[in-house]
């Protein structure tokens, strides 16, 4: 019992001060959120907390802030079906290659998301000109699945190489086709990786900041990563409460997200490893 709790009084011990630590920014943005603006560049009054809902009602009546969310959210959910309909097949295809041909094929495909986008948005910007989407969503569409599907690809490969091919062979014999056998007994069975990639997209999506730049110019066009700090900062002038009351809001959900996929999420990145 004695050596129990001096295991968990350790755990705990760790645990908790890097749980402070972690949730101090979002404690910290929630309540600057609701202060004064001036109160917040007071700094006399940096301990107290009157709070306001002015800053929400500036951000929702006085900016272009739910259209960006809007923005942020359909771009978002285009390019993890955009994501999912490459690379799952993708990913099942290489998986099921023997011998080095598939391995070599997969580092590939991964070493291609390595690649910084500050190398890849001059010739991408060249396309979208010529494809005339300067100043379109559908640019961000277009190129974000360049880094998505890269990674999604290697992540369910792993993930389907740790399928024993028996489930299959089971399946065919029993008459089921090929693409039978891939809908239902290999992606049941991959759902924590196929979460793990919707996750991994959706976050990703939200969170690039340089292509969104790049592509985009006119304000009602701008997704979240780029209409704060654009809008919202003006010359030397930062509205911190508006910003941080801009920045919890998409962080919420996510967080909400991530807690309650946590262990698929765990899964979908270790499933693959054990093979």
């Amino acid at each position: 019992m004695t050596g129990r709790w001096r295991h968990h009084a350790f755990a705990y011990a760790v645990a908790v001060p890097f749980a402070i630590v972690l949730a101090f920014p979002f404690f910290w943005m929630a309540v600057t959120s609701f202060k004064p603006e001036a109160q917040v560049y007071d700094p006399t009054k940096v301990w107290t907390f009157h709070p306001t809902l002015a800053n929400y009602g500036f951000l929702f009546h006085h900016t272009g802030y739910l259209r960006w969310l809007r923005n942020s959210t359909f771009v978002g959910i285009m390019v993890v079906l955009i994501t999912l309909a490459v690379a799952i097949p993708a990913g099942y295809a290489l998986a099921r290659l023997s011998g080095r041909v598939g391995r070599s094929l997969g580092v590939a495909i991964f070493l291609t998301y390595l690649v910084p986008p500050t190398l890849l948005f001059l010739p991408l910007s060249r396309v979208v000109s010529k494809l005339g989407l300067s100043d379109r969503l559908w640019a961000l569409i277009l190129v974000y699945p360049s880094f998505t599907i890269p990674f999604a690809i290697w992540l369910l490969m792993g993930f389907f190489k740790a399928i024993p091919q028996e489930l299959e062979d089971a399946a065919l014999v029993d008459g089921c086709s090929r693409l039978g056998a891939l809908v239902r007994i290999v992606l049941p069975v991959s759902l924590p990786g196929i979460i793990t990639v919707v996750i991994f997209t959706f976050s990703l999506v939200i969170n690039e900041f340089v292509y969104a730049i790049t592509f985009i110019s006119s304000s009602t066009n701008r997704t979240v990563t780029v209409g704060v700090p654009t809008d919202l900062i003006r010359g030397d002038l930062f509205n911190w409460p508006g910003i941080m009351a801009a920045i919890l809001i998409p962080s919420i959900p996510l967080a909400l997200v991530y807690n309650a996929f946590l262990n698929r999420f765990i899964t979908g990145f270790t499933g693959g490893a054990f093979r």
